[in-house]
């Protein structure tokens, strides 16, 4: 394997190793300080961050608020908390090595509020802002007033070139790399555009080689690019490793630190990692924020794929084959349906998927009384987690805080099951975000007999090769 040589991140000299930020709560203080004290950096998340009390303990998330404005309130106060506690272990923890950024979504509701207080609360201990989800044109006057450096996060040349004319040309001072994150391998959310293909992966190589093109366009030919998703033997990016056509290229890793002895997720999170196989994370389009994102396959995921199967489409009046007349909900208002239609619901009705909800596409989603009334109850607690919400649509832009449309019940509360999973919920009932090369864990000799590695040793591990 090539030797890896540091690159200069952030105003100093680190190796080019980033640990990839993990939001609600999987990315900490714990995790990120102890991978930059390793000499990377690491990555706390600013998404719902944890707060502690003075016994240490974590301080729930929960709202008191009676409407969803006093909730999102309640939400940002948590955030900015949550933030700047993560903020001061990472310092402590990495002990004047490497550095620590802080990740934020940019569609996550508060997100600007959030991350200001931040690092009004935490000031100096921040060294870099890393943030996709979205367009955040907003984040280079964040980073330039607070002169701290930032990331954009993006999956295509095109998408940094609108940020660089919009915004970032008028603070390519504090740019400090740019994480260029593969839509199809990446955990979590992702940036696949609607002209691109979800089945058909692309090679990142000349995706990153267009960026690096597009960067060298700008003045921007030693700003580093973090390449992210799809990482795991260094020794399989040779031809990255001092690639004068590529420039500084540096690492991220997102899924590997979870299976650290800093990693805040469960035991039996980590065991289920060590379990994984090829095709057990999944793609799949059933966030509130509209992004494509990729989890791990379990009774969650299955449930809402069964969810979205239990539907069929609904004109209001008789319309072309529609026009078999159903009775929705308990004042019987009628729709019309094809008759091949109808008897698919008999067929569900029969199965116990007696409740037809409706959605913003004039279909009728099936699902059980107990799941109707699980699904009602979550939108009417929405505490705005995100700036728009399809599930329970929520919006912090407009006036009245709605997207003006139905709110969809083929999603899901976000909020709730990523904060579950984070404190020891049940895994097969919760929304489990992973990479797709998280089958590794089973297949690398590095874990075998259950071995979990300190950050410091995945980092050593990661620089000597297999």
């Amino acid at each position: 394997m090539k030797a890896i040589n540091a690159i200069r991140m952030g105003g100093i000299e680190v190796l080019p190793l980033v640990e990839g930020g993990k939001g609600v709560a999987i990315s900490n203080g714990a995790s990120s300080g102890a991978w930059a004290s390793a000499g990377g950096v690491g990555t706390f998340s600013s998404v719902n961050a944890d707060n502690y009390d003075e016994q240490g303990r974590i301080i729930r998330q929960v709202y008191y608020g009676k409407t969803r404005r006093e909730r999102h309130e309640e939400l940002v106060a948590y955030g900015i908390a949550g933030g700047i506690a993560q903020a001061r272990e990472a310092h402590e923890r990495a002990c004047g090595k490497g550095r620590i950024h802080a990740n934020i979504l940019w569609e996550m509701g508060g997100a600007e509020r959030v991350i200001r207080g931040v690092l009004d609360g935490a000031p100096g201990l921040v060294h870099g802002i890393t943030c996709g989800a979205g367009m955040p044109y907003r984040l280079a006057d964040i980073a330039r007033e607070y002169r701290v450096h930032y990331y954009p996060i993006v999956s295509s040349a095109r998408a940094f070139s609108a940020l660089w004319k919009r915004s970032y040309s008028k603070a390519r001072e504090w740019l400090g790399g740019v994480v260029y994150e593969d839509p199809w391998l990446a955990g979590g959310h992702n940036g696949l555009s609607n002209s691109e293909d979800p089945e058909k992966p692309e090679d990142p190589f000349p995706r990153v080689l267009a960026l690096r093109k597009q960067l060298r366009d700008f003045g921007l030919a030693d700003t580093p690019i973090i390449m992210a998703g799809g990482v795991w033997w260094l020794e399989e990016w040779q031809d990255w490793i001092d690639n004068p056509d590529l420039g500084p290229i540096a690492f991220q890793f997102g899924t590997r630190p979870l299976l650290t002895k800093e990693s805040p997720i469960s035991d039996a999170w980590k065991r289920r990692l060590l379990t994984l196989k090829p095709g057990d994370v999944v793609l799949q389009r059933f966030s509130p924020t509209g992004f494509y994102s990729s989890a791990i396959r379990n009774e969650f995921l299955h449930e809402l794929e069964e969810r979205n199967e239990h539907q069929v489409a609904y004109t209001a009046e008789p319309v072309g084959d529609h026009v078999t007349e159903y009775a929705v909900g308990p004042r019987k208002r009628r729709v019309w349906v094809t008759a091949h239609d109808r008897a698919r619901v008999h067929q569900f009705e029969l199965e116990g998927f007696t409740e037809a909800m409706r959605t913003p596409d004039n279909t009728l989603v099936f699902v059980t009384p107990a799941k109707q009334r699980e699904i009602v109850q979550d939108q009417i607690d929405c505490m705005g987690c995100l700036s728009t919400c399809r599930f329970s649509n929520w919006s912090q832009h407009d006036p009245d805080f709605s997207t003006g449309k139905k709110a969809d019940p083929r999603s899901f509360c976000i909020q709730k099951t990523l904060q579950d999973v984070a404190h020891d919920g049940a895994l097969e009932r919760n929304l489990m975000f992973a990479g797709h090369n998280a089958f590794r864990f089973a297949q690398d000799p590095f874990y075998s007999n259950g071995f979990i590695p300190s950050a410091k040793e995945l980092v050593e591990r990661i620089l000597t090769g297999r």
